[in-house]
């Protein structure tokens, strides 16, 4: 697939986005990696393409502009199809429509995680398509808790989290013991739509299973 790959913002997307590159490429994909987003504007050149990652915060001082918003939202609801990986997903006020496209994600100001460390990521769903060869994994990166997901998203990937006391905003924050969601599949328009919360920073990029489950979306894209 030729694949557009658009990154940047308050994370450490430095170390990620040379990850992804990577076991894309190996994968035999044909990736372009930009840190800005004003190609989203661009129509034809967005048409070059047959998916879009976002591994990216656009959100506060990097949020899209109006052209860019729009240009995303035809790009996927024409029938193509666009991956969104951890905090892509920022749902904000000013642009609900990416709620829509993504099912949820983290909210601004609402949602929070304990510290970034390990835990097991379980499987929800074995027959879904993206958790193809893919088992119940630990993996280094950051379970967030409190977010805004749609009851229709095809979930096959949560996390289970222990309860406790944990620095979060300059604070002490109890955060309860639950399960939340960690990836999930979804339609908008015709397009197809895969989202991870998974993904924090080079080493999360690094673990075999997110790479396996990364591929398998692209390869969900294609069928």
């Amino acid at each position: 697939m030729k694949v557009l790959a658009i990154a940047g913002g308050r994370h450490p997307y430095e170390e990620s986005t040379p990850v992804l590159e990577s076991f894309l490429t190996g994968a035999g994909h044909e990736v372009t990696v930009t840190w800005e987003a004003d190609i989203l504007a661009d129509a034809r050149s967005l048409e070059e393409f047959d998916a879009l990652i976002f591994n990216t915060r656009r959100a506060e001082e990097t949020s899209l502009t109006e052209a860019e918003r729009n240009g995303l939202e035809a790009f996927v609801k024409g029938g193509k199809c666009f991956l969104c990986i951890h905090i892509s997903g920022t749902v904000t006020d000013e642009w609900p429509q990416f709620r829509d496209i993504t099912g949820g994600g983290w909210i601004q100001g609402k949602s929070y995680h304990p510290p970034y460390g390990t835990f097991t990521v379980t499987v929800s769903n074995s027959s879904h398509p993206l958790a193809f060869g893919v088992s119940d994994f630990v993996t280094n990166d950051e379970l967030y808790m409190g977010i805004d997901y749609s009851a229709d998203n095809d979930v096959f990937i949560q996390g289970t989290s222990e309860e406790g006391t944990y620095p979060w905003a300059g604070e002490q924050m109890f955060m309860p013991s639950d399960t939340f969601p960690l990836g999930w599949t979804r339609t908008y328009g015709d397009g197809k739509v895969f989202v991870t919360l998974l993904g924090h920073n080079g080493l999360s990029f690094e673990t075999p299973e997110f790479q396996a489950i990364v591929l398998n979306g692209l390869n969900w894209f294609s069928s």
